[in-house]
């Protein structure tokens, strides 16, 4: 009898330590099973990861390029001030014309977007543009230090120069610099001709524009002007807005360049752009058509 009880215990105990091997089996593969699940979804994750990175990486790309930009928002923005012949409206019209207005129309076409003129306050046009109120400066803009350190610039495409404006009854009595060092000049702020004025020692009074500069000397309140010879060309003298005024002495000369963000892939497009103009003709024709031919630079 107790060798059976023996017996007994001996079996039960066999059947425990069996349950209990079952048991650890199924909470291995439980745990096999867990492992497995983390694994997977780890690996869910980092491809969820990957494929954010990549679309992410996608949509910086994009935002790089200010082509793409453009063409996306549907507009090329252009900064400009009041400057005939480059960038002006004729009276009764709110269309903007000009050598540079028509060239930037152009551009935009050929991006396949339209283009908007944006007059800006010419001391502001680095800080415009790096905020993107617009995408290029398109103006006669000289090509200083300042401009081409703060900006892409294109190549050279007008050589102008900075020429002083007086009354016509005048200009006799002012044949060079020295004679000129009494007088009070006009200049547009920021411009090449406030810094001629400077570089020549002479007392400047800022405007907002050229054609301020211009309605100065017309007006009396300041006896002389430094604007463009461009504009000169097509503003002063008989057949003009003002036929009065004159031109005198040149104080620099300088070539124009048209403004793009630092970085900015426009710049090389607008370059390519201006060369197919050249061999096409259509730059010299519109040259021709706003009298600025003999300052077109040749390419």
């Amino acid at each position: 009898m107790k060798k059976n009880k023996v017996i007994s215990c001996i079996l039960a105990a066999a059947m425990v330590i069996g349950m209990a091997g079952c048991g650890s089996t199924s909470s291995s593969s439980a745990a096999g099973s867990a492992a497995s699940g983390s694994d997977s979804a780890a690996t869910s994750t980092a491809e969820v990861k990957a494929s954010s990175a990549s679309a992410a990486g996608s949509s910086a790309s994009s935002a790089d390029s200010d082509v793409q930009y453009i063409k996306d928002k549907g507009t090329l923005t252009v900064g400009i001030t009041d400057f005939a012949p480059m960038d002006y409206k004729e009276d009764g019209s709110d269309e903007w014309i000009g050598f540079d207005a028509d060239l930037a129309k152009k551009v935009a076409e050929d991006l396949g977007v339209d283009c908007e003129f944006v007059e800006i306050n010419w001391d502001n046009k680095i800080l415009e543009l790096d905020n993107k109120s617009i995408d290029v400066v398109w103006n006669g803009m000289t090509l200083t230090d300042e401009v081409t350190g703060s900006m892409n610039c294109t190549d050279p495409y007008l050589r102008n120069a900075q020429t002083v404006i007086l009354p016509s009854d005048k200009v006799d009595q002012y044949k060079d610099v020295d004679s000129m060092k009494d007088l009070n000049f006009a200049v547009e702020s920021g411009s090449a001709g406030e810094q001629a004025a400077k570089d020549n020692g002479l007392t400047s009074t800022a405007m907002s524009s050229q054609a301020d500069a211009l309605m100065e000397v017309e007006a009396g309140t300041s006896d002389a002007a430094i604007i463009d010879l461009l504009m000169a060309g097509a503003m002063v003298g008989e057949g003009t807005s003002y036929p009065d005024l004159t031109t005198s002495v040149e104080l620099s000369s300088e070539e124009y360049g048209i403004g793009c963000r630092k970085g900015s892939d426009l710049t090389d497009y607008i370059n390519e752009e201006m060369s197919k103009f050249y061999k096409d003709g259509s730059i010299q024709e519109l040259a021709k058509k706003y009298g600025v031919q003999d300052a077109l630079i040749k390419q």
